[in-house]
């Protein structure tokens, strides 16, 4: 069994912020996937579904994000999981919005949910990180990730979303490599290598030699008032 771990805050009034794009990660999974409906347990939420033979568990912790590590180590335990089972969906400031990378182990990089998840099961675990972009300044950082994404974001929002869902099943393999290609495949498409060819004007016919004319001057005369 693989364990995707969304992480973000509960709540209506959070649901659309950037620090929630790890909740909206693993919905998405879900719902594009078959999975169960949500339901309540260790202090999250739960889905459970099969992405390509690999039973998976989806959870999102309701703790709120600084002490998301609670329902992450109670489920682990509980379903006698390893870190190497787990990735968790986490937003990244230090990515380009729409960005995607994979990683396992390392540190937390200050982001509360990690750090909370790295004092209940240590660090070796596999993390998607979802780029969110930075603000600026780190006094601006609080107020950003706690503010919703912006109109103008919503399409590459929902590109980034749907190549997760894509790759899922990759994710659930292991195959790292692969999952980033999918999500890669929807954020930025490749180009057409088929470029149509520009048409080239057509020449003028060259005007009649006035050696070739062979009217008399009274028929040229006729001839300019037809």
């Amino acid at each position: 069994m693989k364990l995707f771990i969304g992480l973000g805050n509960p709540g209506a009034k959070y649901a659309q912020n950037r620090h929630n794009i790890g909740f909206m990660a693993v919905d998405r999974i879900a719902a594009d996937h078959g999975f169960s409906p949500w339901r309540g347990k260790f202090q999250g939420s739960l889905s459970d579904g099969v992405l390509g033979g690999e039973k998976v568990l989806l959870a999102k912790p309701e703790t709120f994000m600084n002490l998301s590590g609670q329902t992450v180590g109670e489920v682990m335990r509980f379903y006698k999981l390893t870190p190497s089972d787990i990735t968790v969906f986490h937003d990244e400031l230090d990515l380009a919005p729409g960005k995607c990378r994979v990683k396992t182990g390392g540190g937390h990089a200050g982001h509360n949910g990690l750090r909370s998840i790295h004092q209940h099961i240590g660090p070796d675990y596999n993390r998607v990180r979802l780029g969110i972009g930075h603000p600026g300044h780190k006094d601006h950082v609080a107020g950003y990730v706690l503010n919703d994404f912006a109109r103008a974001d919503q399409h590459w929002l929902d590109d980034l979303l749907r190549g997760i869902s894509d790759g899922a099943v990759a994710l659930a393999a292991g195959d790292m490599g692969r999952f980033q290609n999918a999500v890669a495949l929807r954020v930025a498409p490749p180009r057409s290598s088929k470029t149509p060819k520009s048409e080239k004007p057509q020449p003028e016919p060259a005007p009649k030699a006035a050696a070739d004319d062979t009217r008399n001057p009274l028929q040229k005369l006729v001839d300019r008032f037809r």
